[in-house]
This record gives C-alpha cells, structure tokens and sequence, in this order.
C-alpha cells in the first residue's frame, strides 16, 4: 500500500496535526508567533489520545530537523535572488551581502513556524497514520514519559 504523501502526510505535519488520526492538533496554541507558548504540545493527542513525547529526550532530534530546513530555506532565498535579482561573484558585486543580509534577517522571521515544523516532522516519522484509529487500540510504547 502506498502512502500518497501530498494527501496526507504534507498537509497533517504543515497544520501540526497528530501524525496517528491527522484530527487533533499537537500545539495547545496555533499560533507560532506566541513566543511564551510556541512549542507547548498537549501530552496526549485531543482526539485519538496518542501520546506526542514518546520517550524522554524526544524532541532532541529536532534539532537536525530544524538545520536542514533552515539550511533548505537558505539555498531557496539564495536561487530566488539569484533568478530575480542576479549575482556575479566578482570583487566589485556587493549584492551577495545584501541577499546574505535578506536572507538571515527573513530566517529568523520564520524561525517559529520553523520550530513547530521540524517538531511535526519528527513525532510524523516515528508515529504512523492510521485510517481506523477509532478501532484500532493505542499501543503504548516501552519507555514514557509521564
């Protein structure tokens, strides 16, 4: 069975839905500009009750997440400006500073929504969709985080 990726998966981990029922949201707000509550997560999905720290330390990962999606982010702005504005790497052409000033000022606007993703990405590559979650039991995992 193959899993079509443009139904289901991209649209459950850009909305931050849990990756199990793709109903319930993982953030407790959906707002990622709301700095004190950014990155708080319900314990346990609303909906289907699937846990989002699977074990102790979770969320590490997220880190190199994150890096490729920034470093994603960074390559994107850089062929964008290449393409409408256009760059030589010759001496006297200082617009590469002025797309490396762009580009760093744009990336921290959207770290947030960066930090949300790359957490959405990893609980989704771990916890698999399933269409019958209703009735289907929740298998708990060997070591959680109470």
């Amino acid at each position: 069975m193959a899993i079509n990726l443009t139904k289901y998966f991209i649209p459950a981990v850009v909305t931050n839905k849990c990756p199990r029922c793709r109903e319930g949201y993982i953030f407790k707000s959906q707002q990622a500009y709301k700095f004190k509550t950014n990155t708080d997560m319900h314990e346990h999905c609303p909906v289907c009750g699937q846990p989002t720290e699977i074990e102790v330390g979770f969320y590490y990962g997220t880190g190199y997440v994150s890096y490729a999606l920034s470093v994603a982010f960074i390559v994107s702005t850089f062929v964008a400006w290449k393409v409408l504005i256009g760059m030589t790497f010759d001496i006297d052409d200082n617009r590469i500073f002025y797309w490396m000033g762009t580009a760093f000022v744009l990336l921290f606007a959207v770290q947030p929504l960066l930090m949300r993703l790359s957490r959405s990405l990893w609980l989704s590559m771990f916890v698999r969709y399933d269409p019958d979650w209703k009735n289907n039991p929740l298998e708990m995992p060997e070591r959680f985080n109470h």
